[in-house]
């Protein structure tokens, strides 16, 4: 019996592990697995939601032009180099598909976000991965790992699970020197939480292979409707968007991006919440012995002596009804990602941490002399 197979690649693809939402037994658990705003969405994207339930028997725009406009507007980029996507991650699915296949190359970092990867499997390419150093992305590692076959980059800036970030000033060096026929695309899904960071955009209109992706996911809280958006080449826009789906987005998820991006004083509001209780939380657990990396994010990547320790760490935590993110599918066995939440949510991990390391602390060494 002849045997009906996939494309090549897709059987290598691991299945992608969302964060844990919910511990069994326990109620009034804190997730801080997946790198959401505490403070939820906007008020006016709240609204503008509402607003938008009445029309659901409607077909969504094809064209996304209010919501292309409306951030064109608030960041000064040109709408017609902008496209909309189901998240960030569908852009990056888009760029896969359209420029690597079998025979290329795709480049990514040791603990970059996991979809470049899938993504460029799922399109037959070879995925290339490039060792960081000391978890920050190397550019010289990058060039280096380049070859004819090299089709695109993926560097995330901020990177997610790390947190760290490189400069402008090596971003554009990498996009110097790339081979000819490589795009370099920039992921910025933290880039919000980056004071005055414009997440590569002016670099994006300086240069004809440098595409950014963004989203509305993290910053702007509406993780549940995804919604992403790239910023790009005129050439390659025309290009993702021979393969974008015609209503690959919803009205409501459309129109409540369209108010969340608008809404710049709540954004800002939250961007101050974050980086206040990110330093807090990141010198409350150095504090008790556990190191992280300033974080550029909205989390931070809490490190411990070794991998026991970190799983041993998680399975207390989620006694105590705190829900954080094993990372050592990134490469990151001896750590965990821990979203900043609110001041109540970042307190409870501090205490059940400190709690933690007391009780490791306190149990009898055992051997003999």
């Amino acid at each position: 019996m002849t045997m009906i197979e996939p494309q090549p690649g897709i059987m290598q693809i691991d299945l992608y592990q969302g964060g844990a939402a919910a511990v069994a037994g326990l109620e009034n658990v804190v997730k801080l697995s997946s790198n959401e705003n505490p403070l939820g969405p906007s008020p006016a994207a709240l609204e503008a939601y509402r607003r938008a339930g009445y029309d659901l028997h409607r077909y969504p725009s094809s064209d996304h032009a209010a919501l292309r406009g409306a951030i064109a507007d608030v960041l000064g980029l040109e709408a017609a180099r902008i496209i909309c996507g189901a998240g960030s991650d569908e852009i990056i699915a888009f760029l896969c598909q359209a420029y690597a296949g079998p025979g290329d190359e795709v480049i990514h970092t040791e603990h970059g976000f996991a979809m470049y990867r899938i993504s460029a499997l799922a399109a037959g390419a070879t995925p290339v991965e490039v060792p960081e150093r000391e978890r920050v992305t190397d550019v010289d590692a990058i060039l280096a790992a380049c070859t004819e076959a090299t089709r695109l980059v993926f560097v995330a800036n901020p990177n997610n699970p790390t947190g760290t970030m490189i400069g402008s000033g090596e971003i554009a060096r990498l996009a110097e020197n790339l081979p000819p026929r490589a795009l370099l695309v920039l992921d910025g899904a933290y880039a919000e939480y980056v004071e005055g960071y414009d997440g590569g955009a002016a670099l994006v209109e300086a240069r004809d292979n440098v595409v950014m992706t963004r989203t509305f996911s993290k910053l702007h809280g509406l993780g549940g409707l995804r919604v992403g958006w790239g910023y790009g080449p005129s050439h390659v826009i025309d290009v993702l968007n021979r393969v974008r789906g015609p209503f690959n987005l919803t009205h409501t998820g459309l129109a409540a991006a369209e108010a969340a991006i608008r809404d710049t004083a709540y954004a800002a509001h939250c961007r101050v919440e974050n980086a206040r209780w990110r330093g807090w939380l990141a010198d409350a657990l150095a504090e008790i012995g556990v190191p992280s990396d300033v974080s550029c994010a909205n989390f931070v990547l809490a490190r411990f002596a070794d991998r026991e320790e970190a799983e041993a760490c998680d399975e207390y935590l989620k006694t105590q009804g705190l829900i954080v993110r094993r990372v050592a599918g990134y490469n990151l066995p001896h750590c965990l990602r821990i979203t900043v939440g609110d001041e109540s949510a970042c307190r409870r991990v501090v205490h059940a941490v400190r709690q933690f390391k007391n009780a490791a602390q306190d149990q009898p060494q055992t051997g003999g002399a």
